[in-house]
């Protein structure tokens, strides 16, 4: 079997590591021995070598140095398996008992622990957050607890402070200091935030410190020996460390400019995850113990069957339209099925198919890997009656047939599906994931997409001359940035962005 090569690809530092990746890359061409693990012989032997054969492909074309999968199928594990290398500096396998930092996927617990109290009939869902908490902000006081699970509080973003990972009163009293950057419940915006005062409420509810974790209770209940919190930092038994390929390209409007010559260096990655983010960030489990996990939670041990429905509906914004998102956990249509899940880090994802009772785990020690672009398609294997139409569908036939091809295979989806809608938010998620792991070329043809399916929506227009931006198209950047803002005003980046290009370089 032809393995890839690492394509100019190197680890710092040492003609060793490369070898030892090397290495890592024909161990996962020939699976690692004893790498199945199989309960009560539920699964089916062609679809783990249809896992094995597609998650070998992503890991060679990402250059993915270990990765580990769980699938969970009607409440029981029914296949794990584990790939490459944990540890590139010591050569050590990636194995059954291997831990991952899964960061994000944290917030998927809080969640959980938040909807707890809510059954419980302890913490209310529409209250205001300053029923648990004083001493918060006026503009703060009428954000609910809602709003805060779902990200559309509108609050500033305690990850921008400058000192977060270094000291968490002077970060906390910088976010205090900071505007609210829109009215609650207006729209959706990823922030640390929300997260640090679910923690505050969560806990002093339950009479405990502050800054004490969330998930302790659901860890003992699912038996998850492996899990425990902590970063970089912190010493945990069999935790991975965390790599990234840090391209050499030069920044343009903040992605890697389009180069097929560069080649990247192989980085370690040091994350610090202070105590007063931990509802947010700072879990580190096992694809073994993230699947007791979803088994627990389909099992009624952890939540009711309503309780969950509660958890995984989309939460409004004002106007009455849904997003993507439930109380920790996002929500995903797959066709007339749902996906409800968290990711984290760019490296780990978990995701349930409450309607085809399928469950998937995939964790990897690689920064910019995004298993949350291949989860669909092992859960695909194991539930036949998920219908991937739409971006899921659109992204594997465009792995395998090239993204030139996208128009004319969107064009084939929808006619396979009349009256199919392309989610914006989905489309515009995947192409930036594309522009950060230092893939703009195919990146721009998402965004090419969605500005055609969406023309009067400006952020489609923004994202559209971004991505150009970065592949060295000035003058195609320009026509998008003035669509973007003659349809949103008030977007000051892309009217800083036009205004430059229109200036030309400086002489």
């Amino acid at each position: 079997m032809q393995i890839l090569s690492t394509g100019g690809l190197r680890p710092a530092g040492s003609s060793r590591l490369m070898r030892i990746l090397r290495r890592a890359l024909i161990a996962i061409a020939l699976i690692v021995p004893g790498a199945a693990v199989a309960q009560n012989g539920a699964r089916p032997a062609d679809a783990t070598e249809q896992v094995d054969r597609y998650l070998q492909m992503q890991m060679q074309r990402l250059q993915i140095p270990g990765l580990a999968v769980a699938v969970v199928k009607d409440g029981r594990l029914v296949l794990e398996r584990h790939y490459g290398t944990a540890s590139v500096e010591f050569g050590v396998p990636v194995s059954t008992d291997t831990v991952f930092a899964i960061n994000s996927v944290t917030k998927a617990f809080t969640g959980v622990a938040a909807m707890r109290l809510v059954e419980a009939g302890r913490l209310d869902l529409s209250a205001p957050v300053d029923r648990y908490l004083a001493d918060l902000p006026e503009a703060w006081r009428a954000v609910t607890i809602r709003q805060l699970l779902s990200h559309t509080s509108g609050l500033p973003d305690v990850l921008r402070a400058p000192t977060v990972e270094t000291d968490a009163a002077a970060a906390w009293a910088w976010v205090l200091a900071q505007d609210i950057r829109f009215p609650p419940g207006e729209r959706f915006n990823y922030c640390q935030t929300n997260y640090t005062l679910i923690q505050r409420v969560v806990n002093q509810l339950e009479g405990r410190a502050p800054d004490a974790p969330l998930a302790e209770e659901q860890l003992a209940i699912a038996g998850m020996a492996d899990t425990r919190y902590g970063d970089a930092y912190s010493v945990i038994a069999n935790r991975a460390p965390t790599y990234r390929w840090t391209l050499g390209e030069p920044m343009i409007a903040g992605y890697r400019a389009a180069s097929a010559t560069s080649p990247g260096v192989m980085t370690a990655v040091s994350e610090r995850f202070l105590p007063f983010r931990r509802a947010s960030s700072g879990l580190n489990s096992s694809a073994g113990d993230l699947a007791r996990w979803l088994i627990a939670l389909q099992d009624g041990k952890i939540l009711s069957a309503a309780s969950l429905e509660t958890l995984w509906t989309p939460v409004a914004f004002n106007d009455g339209s849904k997003g993507q998102w439930g109380l920790g956990w996002q929500v995903l249509a797959r066709g007339t099925h749902r996906s409800v899940g968290m990711t984290g880090g760019g490296r780990a994802a978990v995701s349930l198919y409450p309607d085809d009772g399928v469950g998937v785990v995939i964790l990897t020690n690689l920064t910019g890997s995004y298993p949350e672009d291949m989860i669909d398609k092992i859960a695909s294997i194991y539930a036949p009656d998920l219908d991937l139409a739409g971006v899921p569908a659109l992204r594997i036939a465009l792995e395998e047939g090239g993204y030139d091809q996208i128009m004319a295979a969107a064009s084939a989806i929808e006619q396979g599906h009349p009256g199919l809608i392309w989610p914006e938010a989905e489309l515009n998620d995947w192409g930036y994931r594309l522009l950060s792991t230092g893939r703009p070329r195919d990146a721009l043809q998402v965004f090419r997409l969605a500005a055609d399916r969406y023309p009067d929506s400006g952020n489609a227009h923004d994202s559209l001359a971004q991505a150009l931006l970065v592949n060295g198209d000035d003058g195609g950047a320009t026509v998008h940035y003035a669509r973007a803002v003659a349809l949103d005003p008030a977007n000051t980046s892309a009217a800083r962005h036009l205004a430059e290009l229109r200036a030309g370089p400086p002489r």
